[in-house]
């Protein structure tokens, strides 16, 4: 008998758990950024009093007594070994992910750390997975509870096996829809474009070639995707401040920017570095963790040190090399504060690959962006940053010295894009709860309710002949043929005897 509810205050986050989990999180193929998704929710679990082994392709970062980080240091997904003006393009990305990914798949069973965490899988009360990529770690979750992270944001194909698919004519797949009000021609080609990218890349080339490695370690497990719809949650790093507003299930939580936070005291250089500048004030310019510096063809690098030197703001530029012929007014890190410069008043705008943490970080501190994507989700993330008036956005193909001075001082000059974004800042902000509260809080729900099957909706069970109803669209169609025809049949066999009556009455008058 339920006697009551569980409360939950403000400060339960600072309290231990009534219980100590042990939660497995992998992430075996993911990027820097993505493991700064992770990591806080980790330490937030440890700190609660959970125990958290983690599976990554990074070296430690946790110094949390409470988390232990697992690196299986395959070479296949390394940034230093990545090169993503090269594989930037649909063809370049399809290629890299099929030479990486079932590699992995092979290969990570066979370190022994690995291994050894797989046979003891089901010590674990949860599994978190990252959504993005990871299929070849499908089989640790064979009969186990678990959740996913979906660090690039809310993943169309997801959630239609969750059982809610998102309608194309509003959520955005490619770079498709330029408006709210997109034309008949932008819904069919967003609508043909999420079709064909899932069925790319679930049955026709990546996803089939993992299986097909697995299959060879694991010849009893079922497929993949069957392992996939057990799935109790997802946590989705986005929110719909930074996002297109779209329905979710209970199943679907919002944790986006749970990793922003208010900026520090930024190192005493770079601190006098920004204070130094005059009125015009500081350009900030990062293409993120994933893609190095070293890596931009000459050209690009070359038009933006000569723009850079033609305009009257100081810029902080993280690149990973040191570069020759820097203007004076620019100046060059391996690693910078991001969110600390962000969060400074005299910084004026961000130039950067808009990749989704970086857009999370950008909202949140009011900072006006020039977007100038390379992969990914970028191209779409750069479209909802022009499309919202927080800035705009420029192509590599577009980059020449002239435009990008054009750029920088429209975005730095009219005050339009600082009032827009920060009017998202103050909705990203204004929430009852925190992201982190939300991920920690369903994380040990799932764990308490032993998989949460309550959150299951229906129509996950369903097929798609079933969901969309084509079955009882078709049972209506037969009916109707079937009264249209007895009308007909009915209506002739009327005409008929009519007809018939007055001929055989105007026969009998003659």
């Amino acid at each position: 008998m339920v006697t009551g509810l569980a409360v939950v205050t403000g400060d339960w986050m600072q309290q231990p758990s009534e219980k100590s989990y042990k939660i497995l999180m992998l992430l075996p193929v993911s990027t820097k950024s993505h493991k700064n998704i992770f990591m806080p929710l980790a330490e937030a679990l440890a700190d609660r009093g959970h125990k958290v082994v983690m599976l990554v392709n990074h070296p430690k970062s946790s110094k949390h007594p409470n988390v232990l980080e697992i690196n299986h240091d395959l070479p296949y997904y390394k940034e230093e070994n990545q090169n993503m003006f090269i594989t930037r393009t649909s063809k370049g990305q399809a290629d890299f992910f099929i030479k990486s990914l079932p590699a992995i798949a092979r290969d990570i069973y066979k370190v022994p750390e690995v291994k050894k965490l797989y046979d003891r899988r089901k010590d674990f009360d949860l599994i978190i997975l990252n959504l993005l990529f990871n299929e070849a770690i499908y089989p640790f979750v064979h009969e186990m509870p678990f959740i996913t992270i979906a660090t690039s944001g809310l993943n169309v194909h997801q959630s239609a096996m969750l059982g809610n698919p998102l309608n194309p004519a509003y959520k955005v797949v490619g770079t498709v829809l330029t408006s709210n009000r997109p034309s008949a021609w932008q819904r069919f080609q967003n609508a043909l474009a999420g079709v064909m990218r899932g069925f790319a890349w679930r049955h026709w080339t990546i996803v089939p070639l993992i299986q097909k490695e697995i299959t060879a370690q694991f010849p009893d497990l079922p497929p993949l995707l069957e392992l996939e719809r057990n799935l109790s949650l997802t946590l989705v790093n986005t929110h719909f401040a930074i996002d297109t507003t779209v329905p979710l299930l209970p199943s679907q939580v919002e944790i986006g920017a749970s990793h922003c936070r208010p900026a520090n005291p930024l190192p005493q250089d770079i601190e006098e570095w920004i204070s130094g500048a005059g009125p015009e004030g500081v350009i900030y310019f990062s293409l993120g963790s994933f893609t190095r510096g070293s890596s931009m063809p000459v050209q690009y690098r070359d038009a933006f040190l000569e723009a850079f030197r033609r305009l009257p703001h100081r810029v902080i530029w993280k690149f990973d090399e040191e570069l020759e012929g820097v203007p004076d007014n620019v100046l060059i890190r391996k690693w910078l504060p991001q969110q600390d410069i962000l969060g400074h008043e005299k910084v004026k705008v961000f130039i950067s690959h808009s990749g989704l943490l970086s857009v999370q970080e950008t909202v949140y501190h009011a900072m006006p962006i020039l977007a100038i994507p390379i992969y990914g989700d970028q191209p779409k993330n750069a479209m909802f940053i022009k499309m919202s008036g927080f800035g705009d956005m420029l192509t590599w193909e577009d980059i020449t010295v002239d435009k990008l001075i054009n750029e920088i001082t429209k975005i730095t000059s009219n005050p339009k894009y600082r009032e827009n974004i920060k009017k998202a800042s103050l909705t990203l902000r204004d929430q009852i709860t925190t992201p982190m509260e939300r991920a920690v809080f369903w994380t040990e729900y799932v764990i308490r309710h032993q998989g949460a099957p309550q959150l299951r909706c229906p129509a996950a069970n369903l097929s798609w002949v079933e969901f969309l109803m084509l079955d009882v669209v078709g049972i209506l169609v037969v009916v109707l043929w079937v009264v249209l025809y007895v009308m007909r049949r009915v209506v002739a066999a009327t005409v008929r005897k009519v007809f018939s009556n007055g001929d055989h009455m105007k026969k009998k008058s003659e």
